[in-house]
Formats: structure tokens, sequence, C-alpha cells
């Protein structure tokens, strides 16, 4: 349990481009994980170990590795900033105990910093902030800390200052010790501390004074302490911070630049001194009570001598074979053992176990509580449980975001087919959002992600991996079809002519689901049925039947959401009556009536963020309305425009040439989705009629 309190899980989150992976590469060489400074700019960074990753210089996997930093021990891992990727952040964010949210001291809190927010406060992650970049110009960090209050609702309080600005940045004041840090050396690895600078000591005393205020208002004693003039002491403060910062009341705010190796050393300080321990992070899981019969929640405890349980938040394929990464929370996992999947309730072997830097791996005998290593032996998907008892315990799993665009994607050669199922489905194992399915009319093989970037990345890894040329189709958005009135419906469903026949008959209302229920489900299923209309034990066939046929609505052939069906009525026969009648009764209610609920097309809108020179703004804008898109703010920093807007998916398909042509190759922008909406009716019949005389043409 010792050894366990000097440990710290923690991941590096931001949206792109705000220098998570250049201050992942700065942590590793300062902590003396390795010996030469990795760049992402020239290909050279280690946690971007892919070779798509360093062409592209971005990252598209996380990457995991463990440092040591003074007593501490620390298992970072370092996720993607672009939204196609989420869900590595998302799984990444379900096994960690803490975070450190990068942001841009120019661009401040963005789009994807919102989604990133939203993510860690799903799984309840104390965190703290790092603004990178303090040696650009426009670098303001006291306009990122107001975002961070306005735009994250969250008690962001700086705990630095910075010794001159923009270029000319070469340190940073701590506010808790009151000394001046500087970082000398060729790479920043020598850490200068003095006195403050005479030019800023009344602004640093100033500071000081309001970092005081902030987190008195989470002491008492602190807040008796400044009233009463009282000098405080500096281990009060850090108690104060990490109480604060554990309860998820308050994020400290660091600053510097990790590019030109300032501030890093600081910030690791904070990480051993601030986030939590495995001891100090409560992890709970669900079990069912065997004298009630009713599922309990409880606690696990980090104790290497309890039942295991432990989380398998990703699968891997690399040369060498197939690794689960795993996150134990309580008990040991050893090399040999064997365990319950608690999602299947097969027991299987863990043949091997690795302590993983990157895409290099060190072999252990076993690991305990509250660490995060790979295994090998194990078949799962993402978010399944283990545990040494049968049925002992669930986990809370991963969410996983709906994909919002698909390809139909085949081999150019007969002899690539059988490669490229086996890609697919090794791909569709790594990552849950990327869907694989076959159109049933024209046999076509469709693949759906969360974006452009996400499904190019794939087709780009299955060419490389597999060594197989593949062809791929138009983008097409993942429309979906919604009623949009009620009505009532009367069904039969009849075959009696000699023999065993079938018999089904049901009556009810068709709606839509009404906003004030407030329901996340997307299909609706209730009975009203009184008198024994129709017997209880044919329901859950009928419910089945309506299920399966929401999967492909009569408008156009896409999926039927925000649908509510009330069976109040109907009737059976003695003999003929069976599930199969009332489930295919129930397909045909679907198919014949909900025509008549005259459904609208709805279709994924983004919420789109553009940065680009301001001399160019009106021209991008006038581009975004003619795409049906909309602005809903815009913000001048310096000579650079920062548009946020909403536009619907179908109409950013090679957006990124587009605008980079209008601003002379300085446009950049980030979208995410958002919503779905209504399509307008002229727009809506372009595509029905479209849909309609596709599938003629693959019917002939």
């Amino acid at each position: 349990m010792s050894d366990l309190k000097a440990l710290r899980n923690i991941g590096i989150s931001a949206h792109i481009d705000s220098g998570k992976t250049t201050l992942s590469e700065r942590i590793l060489f300062y902590t003396g994980r390795t010996h030469k400074l990795g760049e992402v700019h020239d290909g050279g960074a280690t946690m971007d170990h892919m070779e798509l990753e360093q062409e592209r210089g971005i990252t598209i996997t996380s990457a995991a590795t463990r440092v040591h930093w003074r007593d501490t021990t620390i298992n970072l891992i370092d996720t993607p900033g672009h939204v196609d990727f989420t869900v590595e952040v998302e799984r990444s964010l379900r096994v960690l105990d803490g975070a450190v949210l990068v942001l841009c001291a120019v661009g401040g809190v963005q789009a994807q910093s919102l989604t990133i927010d939203r993510q860690m406060k799903r799984y309840g992650v104390p965190r703290l902030a790092f603004i990178n970049k303090m040696d650009r110009i426009g670098a303001n960090p006291r306009r990122v800390v107001q975002q961070l209050h306005e735009k994250l609702d969250c008690d962001a309080i700086l705990m630095q200052l910075p010794i001159g600005a923009e270029q000319n940045f070469v340190g940073v004041v701590d506010l808790v010790t009151q000394r001046a840090v500087y970082f000398d050396g060729d790479q920043g690895e020598i850490i200068r501390c003095e006195d403050i600078p005479d030019s800023m000591r009344d602004e640093a005393e100033a500071a000081r004074q309001e970092m005081l205020e902030a987190l008195s208002m989470y002491s008492d004693s602190l807040m008796e302490a400044l009233l009463e003039g009282r000098d405080v002491p500096e281990e009060e403060i850090h108690a104060v911070v990490k109480s604060a910062t554990l309860a998820r009341q308050m994020t400290p705010v660091f600053l510097g630049s990790a590019y030109r190796n300032k501030g890093v050393q600081p910030l690791l300080d904070a990480i051993a001194r601030y986030l939590p321990s495995p001891t100090e992070r409560e992890a709970f899981a669900f079990r069912i009570n065997p004298e009630t019969g009713e599922e309990e929640k409880f606690r696990l405890n980090p104790d290497e001598n309890a039942p295991t349980v432990a989380m398998a938040f990703k699968n891997v394929e690399d040369p060498y074979g197939a690794l689960t990464f795993m996150r134990v929370y309580q008990g040991r996992i050893e090399k040999g053992g064997s365990y319950y999947n608690q999602h299947t309730g097969k027991k299987e072997r863990i043949s091997r176990i690795f302590r993983m830097h990157a895409d290099q791996r060190v072999e252990l005998e076993s690991a305990g509580a509250g660490d995060i290593v790979a295994v090998i032996g194990l078949d799962c998907s993402s978010g399944e449980s283990y545990a040494s008892e049968q049925n002992y315990c669930t986990l809370e799993s991963i969410f996983v975001p709906e994909p919002v665009i698909q390809v139909a994607i085949k081999a150019c050669k007969t002899e690539g087919s059988t490669k490229l199922s086996k890609a697919l489905s090794r791909f569709r194992k790594e990552d849950p959002t990327l869907k694989v399915s076959a159109d049933s009319e024209s046999g076509e093989t469709l693949i759906a992600g969360m974006g452009e970037l996400h499904l190019d990345v794939y087709i780009e890894r299955i060419r490389r991996e597999y060594k197989i040329e593949v062809e791929t189709s138009a983008p097409k958005v993942n429309y979906r079809e919604a009623p949009t009135q009620s009505v009532e419906f009367e069904t039969k469903h009849k075959k009696q002519s000699g023999g065993s026949g079938q018999y089904a008959h049901i009556c009810g209302v068709m709606s839509p689901i009404p906003e004030e229920e407030n329901s996340t489900e997307s299909f609706i299923f209730e009975e009203q049925i009184t008198g024994g209309a129709i017997p209880s034990n044919y329901l859950p066939a009928i419910e089945k039947g309506y299920r399966a046929a929401l999967e492909k609505g009569p408008l156009a052939g896409y999926p039927v959401v925000n649908l509510k069906i009330v069976v109040n009525d109907g009737s059976y026969h003695d003999v003929d009556s069976s599930d199969l009648a009332f489930r295919i009764c129930a397909q045909t209610s679907l198919r014949e009536n909900f025509p008549r609920t005259k459904p609208a097309l709805l279709e994924p809108i983004m919420k789109i963020e553009i940065e680009c020179p301001e001399n160019f703004q009106g021209g991008v804008v006038g581009d975004l309305v003619s795409r049906r898109g909309v602005i809903t703010a815009t913000e001048t920093t310096g000579a650079t425009s920062r548009l946020l807007g909403e536009i619907p998916l179908a109409e950013t398909f090679g957006y990124s040439s587009v605008l980079r042509g209008m601003t002379q190759g300085q446009g950049v922008f980030s979208m995410e989705f958002l919503k779905y909406k209504r399509v307008p009716t002229s727009v809506q019949e372009e595509i029905v009629r479209e849909r309609n005389s596709r599938d003629e043409r693959s019917k002939r």
C-alpha cells in the first residue's frame, strides 16, 4: 500500500496542436526515460510511434509509458487531440486517476477542450491545467484562465506567473514558494531558483494574495489566517490545493512552453503533489446481492490480497501479437493465471504481462492493484471486466459515441477480400467507434466512423499493414428517420390455409417521443393491454419485431429514431398465434404505418471551429453560410479570427482543401458531432430521390 501512495496514473489530453505529445516527450526526457528530445514536427516523437502518426504529425492512438520523478512513479498515457479519435481519450480517462488538461496560451479553451472536459467530468477525473506555448505571439494566460471559468465552469486558479512574455518568456514565478524559477542549459534541464525580479514583486504579491483568497474558499483555517494577516505556511497551501483538486472543486493552473523546454519540471512536481494515487481515488463496481437479487454498488479496495478485479480497456494488434491493455483495480494478475470474463463467464488465461513504453515492452511476472499493463491471452472487447471469481462484479463500461459517416469499401482484387475482412475484424475489435456492416441490398461492405480523417487513417492502415489495394465510395452521411406526428394503427397478420397457420393482430399508437420525457433512448415501447387481448408472453416478440424493423426506415432506408409505440389492443388465436406471427405483424405494422407519421430525415450537425487570418474572415463566413452553416460566435485575437459555428456534416466533405484555398493555406478547422437536426424539405426530397434511384440500380 505504501508503494501505491507514490503511484500516479495520469493522462495528457488537449485540443489538436496544443502540444500534448511535445509535453509528453519533455516528461520522458526530464524523468530520464529517454536521453534525446523527440520532436513531433520531425517525426521523432517516442509516443507517436506509428508510421502514420509520424508522417501526419498527429496522435492517432493513445500511448502508455511509465516514468519516475523524484520519489513518485507515473504511469503516463498520451491521448489524441482530434475528435475523430475521441474514443482513445474516452477509454483512457475511464481507467486513469488524474489528468493534465493542456491548453494553448493563444487558442485557450477550444472545441475539443470542451469535449475533453465533458469526458473528465463523466468519469470524475481530477485534473491540473497546463497553459502551453507561452512563447507564442499573443500568449495570454489570464485570458485562458477566464475562459476556463466561463466555458468549462471550473474554478481555475493560477499557481504561477510568467516571467517575460511571448518570445521573451524565460521562466515562471512560483506563487506558493514566492521564488522565480528559470530553466537553463541547452535543453532546460538545469533549474535555477532566485528571488522574484524587483520589476515583478508587486504583481507577484497581488497574484499570490488573489490565489490565497481563492483557496480560502476551501479551507476555514486558511481563511482565518488571511483575516488575521498571518503568513500561510507552504505545506498548508499544498494541502488545501490537493484536497480541493481531489474533490474536483478546483483546477490548479501551471504555465510553460514544452517546445522551449520551460515549465515542465514544476508541472511534474504538481502531478506528484496534487493528483491522486490509486489509494486516494474511489473506484466502484456493481454486483448482484445474493440475498435480494438486486444490483448493488460497492467500493473496490486497491489491496493486492483482495479478489482480483481488472478492466480490459483497449485492444491492439502489433507485430508480436494481440495485446490487451488492463487496469488492475483490486488484487493481482499473474503470468499464467486464469481469470473470469465477467461479461461472457469464460475463464481465460493470461500467458504474458508487459509494462509498455510506447511500442516497446518489458515482461513482468505479475501486476498489482493500481497498475496499468498490457497482457497477451485474452479474447475480449474494450470495457470488459475480469475477476478471479465467476460472477463477482462488473465495472462501469466505456461510453462509445455513435459514428456519423460511412463509406463502402472493397478489395480491388478478389484475392484481397479475405485479407480485407481480416483487417476490418481486427480494427473493429481495436476501435469500438468503427462499425462494419453489409448493405443487405447491394452486398457492399460498409465502414462507419467518427469523421473523414478517422476512416482515411483506417483505409491507409489496411493498405500498409495488410498490403492490399482497396477502393472506397464517396462518404455517405448516416441520416436518421423520425416521425413528426402521432397516428393510430391496426395491423393483422393472417396465414391460415390448412394445417398450422399464423395469426397476430396489433392495435396502438405511433408517435414521436415527447420532449418532456427527456429520454436518451431512440425507441420506447409500451403496452397498455387490458383484459388479456394479447397474452403477455407475446409482448417481447412484438417489441423484438419493432426493434428489428427500426434498422431500415420506410422513407429512405435509414435507421428510425425518436419513435414511441404504445400497443393497447389486439387479438390472438389459440392455435395459430406464435412469437413468430406477432414478430412479423410488428414489422409489417411499422412498414405500413410509419409513412403516415409524415417522417422527416434528420442529419448530423457538427460543431465547427475555424481559425484564419482576420482579412479572410468575410470569405470564410460567406462560404460557411452557403453550406447551410451558421456562425454562433466570433473572436479576434491580434490578426487571427476564430469562428464558432454549426454545419451539416454532408456539407463538410473536402472542406479542408477548400478552406486552405480560401485562406492561402493559413486556415485550420476542427469539428465534433453536436446533434441530429431535421433536414430542410427540399434537401430531404433530393436525398430520398437519390437513395431510391441507387436502390433501383443495385436491384438491376
